[in-house]
């Protein structure tokens, strides 16, 4: 069964062709919360072509509820004859979420967590670099998701320095040459990339130590289309898996079907 699967974040979209657990193809474009039903469904015909003549089901996740209210609709219209689920409050995705209000957490970061679990067992914490937030998912060695935090994405944040800095401007996102910087882009690329890895091992380890295991038997996962700029200054990661989302759409669409 070839599974048209979307996460739609703040940022960006990521579809993916998802065939027995793989990503056969994938795309990633703005999320643009202009775009009506009838826009998102020639998008989609654009970038799958005659692909799209072989998709049996389609799986979407979304975090922009005005972008989710547009794909309802397409999904009605355009894709009537083909079988869909939106993963929201409600569905059964089989992984228990010990949190004060389980509904508010947002279904693309249970979904990583579902994925990881599935993938590499727990206990397992998921870091997914988006753009707008760097979210962290923890799963304990039951398999339970029990929690994590949210802080603000690489994107933002640098255009956060280039809008409040008189001085300071947007730069390209790449690893400087040194952590001490001879110019200012490179002061800023050093404290954006090195303080973002700087942040990431600390909050893993203390959530390593709050879970109260071993070290070596949690499994940390890097996720996201920004985790490549990251991945490796950090020590703390066991596993990279940029279809994390995806792939959780695809065991949760099976779950329901």
């Amino acid at each position: 069964m070839a599974l048209l699967a979307a996460d739609i974040g703040n940022s960006h979209t990521l579809l993916g062709l998802v065939v027995d657990g793989q990503v056969i193809a994938d795309w990633r474009i703005s999320t643009d919360e202009r775009h009506t039903a009838d826009e998102w469904a020639v998008l989609l015909r654009g970038l799958l072509g005659l692909a799209v003549e072989d998709v049996d089901a389609i799986a979407v996740c979304a975090t922009v509820p005005a972008v989710l209210h547009e794909w309802r609709e397409m999904l009605a219209r355009h894709f009537a004859d083909v079988p869909h689920l939106v993963v929201e409050p409600g569905v059964r995705t089989g992984l228990p979420v010990l949190m004060d209000n389980p509904r508010e957490v947002g279904s693309d970061r249970i979904l990583n967590a579902l994925a990881a679990v599935q993938e590499y067992g727990g206990p397992a914490i998921v870091v997914d670099f988006g753009g707008t937030a760097t979210t962290f998912d923890v799963v304990n060695e039951k398999g339970q998701y029990v929690g994590g935090a949210i802080a603000p994405g690489i994107e933002v944040s640098l255009e956060a320095l280039g809008r409040r800095g008189a001085q300071l401007r947007k730069v390209e996102l790449l690893r400087p040459r040194s952590v001490i910087a001879k110019n200012t882009v490179e002061a800023l690329q050093s404290g954006m990339l090195f303080g973002v890895a700087a942040q990431v091992e600390g909050i893993v380890a203390r959530m390593i130590a709050e879970l109260g295991v071993d070290p070596g038997e949690v499994s940390v996962v890097a996720t996201g289309y920004l985790a490549g700029l990251v991945v490796d200054e950090c020590r703390c990661f066991t596993h990279r898996s940029p279809w994390l989302t995806l792939r959780g759409l695809e065991l949760v669409f099976e779950r329901n079907r």
